[in-house]
């Protein structure tokens, strides 16, 4: 059943006429398959391609009134008696020695300047060209006018270049007469190696068995049968078969009804374009697979991917480094005035890095590209190498050969960038360190009063001191209870001044892995945005690309 149904659809196809403006569209929709894949896969394997494009366009942009019709067989087939019988002239060389027919010969019927260009574009040259056009031919010619008919050099010649020529012109007509014989229409080579190849071309292939007077009446049922048989297995079922006597006009008839139908229709090339494209179609399939992904890696890959970028970029020793300036400068500006100057001789942990988020004294200058923070260590590397092969990986999963070492590649395309990409990355990073915050100004002002208080007390108690030395009336201090005000000052100022770092200590230390986890978010994010350009925006570039690839194909399908 399933056969029947097969047969019908083909014959219903057979019918069809081909859209010369669906034709088009369906190449258009092959250049861009090849435009997108270009680059990304095996030049070999577009060969076939970038073949069926160019010689469509050259054919559609040749005579459409002209139907390119060639006769192909072994040798003693009877192709060039088959040729001579059909032009009504002795225009091929007819013989039995290997090879007889050595170089395409061509006979146009009607007028030949109209077949010019088609005859140079297959490579006939002027004097294998014959016309079939006489006021002698009558009134039964001109039903074959358009046709132009070759005579194509044996397939199976001893001669290497004339199966080369035959490949080659097999190529580029419109239509393909198979010639055959009763002693040899099983051969092997035609079968494998011809027939077979052209079972996506069944609507513009016809097979022929010529000679067949050789063979009494009742065996030739019985070899056509057997012939339909072998190219059913071919794949050709369905296409025209016709028994042929080049010696007979009657023995003619068929074919010359099949060529008059094929000229009359003016689709013989349209076709076999057509069946050109299918077959490029169906070669190139295997490139195309499943849907590809239409929004960009937000999985637990891309995440890993900016983990290990911010260990390769040294985030944790900035992150860290971070907390530590925040701590020095805290302390820096909220300790005692007396030693601050001696803090500020300890190096800045963020300016032993050459990074931004300076204190704001600092000159401008300081803020430089290249960062002195640690070369990533050999697991880090390790780490970020396999992150990015992740990403490829989960990318390209289930897509076909070649793309996935295609999206491994590009993942893969700047990954001796990223080391500059990351130090410049991490340089430019507001860490959220260029301003000093106000409780910082409120607690030095405290501290800066207490200070100053102990040293008043300090100043005042000296001054006793001295006046008693000298001899002077003592000085009567004020007195807080039983404990003079000098004291008071002096001792309470120190006091509250450790009382105050006492106090500031813990809310620094909170502040600065604030100033960290800021920091490292800050740091996260651009790192991220550089595993973003560099790894993560070419391999979406080799998926949209895959997807164009799919889309153009799709539309490329038979419609």
């Amino acid at each position: 059943m399933t056969n029947i149904v097969g047969r019908v659809r083909e014959a219903f196809r057979a019918d069809q006429r081909v859209d010369p403006d669906v034709l088009i569209a369906r190449l258009e929709a092959v250049q861009r398959f090849l435009r997108a894949v270009d680059g990304q896969v095996p030049d070999a394997q577009l060969v076939a391609g970038h073949t069926v494009v160019e010689r469509a366009g050259d054919r559609l942009a040749l005579s459409g009134r002209h139907t390119l019709v060639a006769l192909a067989g072994a040798t003693g087939s009877g192709k060039s008696s088959l040729f001579n019988a059909l032009a009504r002239m002795d225009l091929s060389p007819v013989g039995v020695r290997r090879p007889t027919t050595g170089v395409a010969h061509a006979c146009v019927w009607g007028p030949l300047d109209g077949a010019v260009r088609l005859l140079d574009w297959v490579g006939v040259l002027p004097r294998h060209r014959f016309v079939r056009e006489s006021p002698l031919d009558g009134d039964d010619e001109s039903t074959l006018h358009g046709l132009v008919l070759l005579d194509l050099p044996d397939f199976d010649s001893v001669q290497h270049h004339h199966r080369l020529e035959v490949d080659r012109l097999l190529g580029l007509v419109d239509l393909v007469v198979w010639v055959v014989d009763p002693q040899k229409y099983a051969d092997r080579v035609i079968h494998t190696s011809y027939l077979r190849e052209f079972h996506r071309h069944k609507d513009v292939t016809v097979v022929v068995l010529n000679q067949a007077d050789r063979l009494h009446p009742t065996e030739l049922p019985t070899v056509l049968d057997d012939l339909r048989r072998l190219l059913d297995a071919d794949g050709l079922g369905g296409v025209p078969l016709l028994p042929t006597v080049a010696t007979d006009p009657a023995g003619l008839a068929g074919l010359r009804a099949e060529l008059e139908k094929t000229v009359a229709e003016r689709q013989a090339a349209l076709r076999r374009l057509s069946g050109d494209v299918d077959a490029v179609v169906a070669d190139l399939e295997p490139l195309v697979g499943p849907e590809p992904p239409r929004t960009r890696p937000g999985d637990a890959s891309a995440q890993e991917l900016t983990r290990a970028l911010a260990g390769a970029a040294g985030v944790p020793t900035v992150a860290q480094a971070v907390e530590g300036a925040y701590r020095h400068r805290a302390v820096s500006s909220t300790g005692w005035p007396l030693v601050r100057s001696w803090r500020k001789l300890r190096p800045d942990p963020l300016r032993r890095l050459h990074l931004p988020g300076r204190d704001p004294e600092a000159p401008a200058e300081s803020l430089i590209s290249a960062t002195s923070v640690p070369d990533p260590t050999a697991a880090q590397r390790s780490s970020l190498h396999l992150a990015i092969r992740a990403v490829a990986d989960r990318s390209s999963t289930d897509l076909p050969a070649p793309w996935p070492a295609a999206v491994t590649a590009a993942a893969r395309s700047r990954l001796t960038d990223l080391p500059g990409a990351l130090d410049h990355a991490v340089a430019a990073t507001d860490l959220g360190m260029d301003r000093r915050p106000a409780w910082w100004r409120v607690v030095g002002g405290i501290q800066w009063l207490v200070t100053l208080a102990a040293l008043g007390g300090l100043l005042w108690l000296v001054l006793g001191y001295a006046v008693r030395f000298l001899g002077l009336p003592p000085l009567e201090h004020p007195r807080l209870g039983e404990v003079p005000w000098p004291t008071v000052l002096l001792l309470g100022g120190l006091l509250a001044g450790l009382l105050v770092a006492a106090l500031t200590r813990p809310v620094v230390g909170w502040a600065a892995r604030r100033a960290r986890r800021r920091a490292e978010q800050r740091l996260l994010t651009s790192v991220g945005s550089v595993g973003e350009k560099y790894v993560l925006d070419p391999v979406w570039a080799v998926l949209a690309r895959y997807g164009a690839a799919r889309d153009a194909l799709r539309e490329a399908e038979q419609r």
